[in-house]
């Protein structure tokens, strides 16, 4: 009876093995995340991590969790006032994981412990990292730690000039790394208390730049980054890289100036500073819409038209294997290309000399449709169960799927369901929505047949 018993638990164990060893690459991604967001939320539920003698419920733990791994920003309860020092830690930690990603952190562990790195664990972190290529996937996430830890480093070291003779020492340096972190990992989770983010700082060049710098490093890609590290001169790097540089120069730019033009004269918002304070609170948000989360304005006080302009550039969000969320500069511009072909009449997409392979538009299209479908889809959906404007749920529905966190101030007031609905497009936007349905398709289909080509009329 115990020979059987044993050999009973050997082939459950090797069936259990088998299963995880059978599945897909995206849906290994899909369920790391997962698991960490779920453990998070239990954790940040616990009495000891927070700060009342109430503790946060599991639906608002769990959504703040979402929002930690996710890196995303939005919060239905205060992260400053409403959790204790042992959850702001954990979200500190989920926020760190979310943004390398668990599967790199376990990685960095093995190649620590001197393990090898099989095959299959290397297809999950190609997967992970947007890479074309397998060769040099172990050494890239050795690289990405070093480059993310040194990146924080900088930047907490920056702001502790400003925070530590604000709140001292030992608050002013805890203060300085954990927006440091939150900062390069595009989450936008504050520690400021009551909602206020980075408001107080709105004329502070210090803080607001060095902020600034730290989202666009993280939201560059990391791929763009070891790139720009290899080669100096732009004819040098690669077309990924400069597609990915020139849609973010366009984005920060273009928003830049249109928030500064719409704002200009509005006592809310940019009215009352000074020319120079007004264009860095311009460029502030114009970088911060990019899957930030940090705001030095009221979101909720800019003009309807600049807020629209934020969801647009919350839509496209950040770069491919990076820390942000959106459809990714890359995505928009190999969209964009592909359509300025079509109106001058080229049969192919063209771009800095080189021509975009067909699999690259189609899967740019296939994103670009899914997003768009799930950010309406979700929008229409709230707009049944809240009972707030259209344009404001919309706000917050895109800034949930690009993972940017930026709120007209809607988000605490929301009901179970509104939560829950942005839980699923926190998740959707960080995973990507193509690899969330690889992951959740029963198998995929590989055509063995080309049936006969046809036409239909369009447009």
């Amino acid at each position: 009876m115990g020979t059987t018993i044993l050999l009973d638990g050997h082939h459950g164990q090797a069936r259990r093995r088998a299963g995880w060893e059978a599945m897909s690459p995206a849906r290994v991604l899909v369920l790391s995340f997962f698991s960490l967001i779920v453990v998070g939320g239990l954790l940040l539920s616990l009495p000891v991590a927070s700060s009342t003698p109430e503790p946060v419920p599991f639906l608002d733990a769990l959504f703040t969790s979402t929002s930690a791994v996710c890196v995303t920003g939005l919060t239905v309860v205060d992260t400053g006032t409403r959790y204790s020092l042992f959850g702001q830690l954990v979200i500190l930690l989920l926020i760190q994981f979310g943004a390398l990603g668990i599967l790199t952190m376990a990685t960095l562990i093995a190649i620590v412990l001197r393990r090898r790195i099989n095959l299959r664990e290397r297809l999950i972190l190609q997967e992970a990292f947007s890479q074309f290529k397998l060769a040099g996937v172990v050494d890239l996430v050795r690289r990405v730690f070093f480059l993310a830890m040194a990146t924080e480093g900088m930047g907490a070291a920056l702001l502790a000039i400003r925070f530590v003779p604000q709140f001292g020492w030992e608050r002013g340096l805890y203060f300085s790394v954990f927006h440091a972190v939150s900062a390069f990992a595009n989450a936008g989770l504050d520690l400021m208390g009551h909602f206020r983010s980075l408001t107080g700082y709105v004329t502070d060049p210090l803080v607001s730049l060095t902020i600034a710098g730290l989202l666009i490093v993280g939201g560059i890609g990391f791929t763009v980054l070891l790139d720009l590290g290899r080669h100096r001169r732009w004819r040098d790097l690669s077309l990924h890289s400069k597609l990915a540089l020139t849609v973010t120069g366009i984005l920060l730019g273009g928003g830049t100036l249109l928030i500064l033009l719409a704002e200009w004269n509005n006592p809310a918002t940019l009215g009352g500073l000074s020319w120079p304070a007004k264009l860095l609170a311009a460029f502030f948000q114009s970088a911060t819409a990019r899957t930030a989360g940090f705001n030095t304005v009221d979101i909720g006080r800019l003009h309807q038209g600049t807020q629209f302009l934020l969801i647009i550039l919350m839509f496209i969000g950040a770069s491919p294997a990076s820390t942000g969320g959106g459809i990714k500069t890359t995505t928009a511009g190999a969209l964009a290309v592909q359509v300025a072909s079509v109106v001058q009449g080229r049969p192919e997409a063209h771009l800095f000399g080189r021509r975009l392979c067909r699999e690259t538009t189609d899967r740019a299209l296939a994103v670009a449709a899914l997003s768009l479908l799930l950010v309406v889809g979700v929008t229409v959906l709230m707009s049944f169960t809240e009972h707030f404007g259209l344009l404001r749920i919309l706000f917050e529905a895109t800034s949930a799927f690009g993972t940017v966190g930026l709120s007209t101030g809607i988000t605490p007031y929301l009901g179970w369901s509104g939560k829950v609905l942005l839980i699923l497009l926190m998740f959707a936007g960080r995973v990507g929505p193509v690899t969330l349905a690889l992951a959740l398709a029963a198998h995929q289909h590989v055509a063995d047949v080309r049936l006969p080509e046809d036409r239909v009329m369009v447009g």
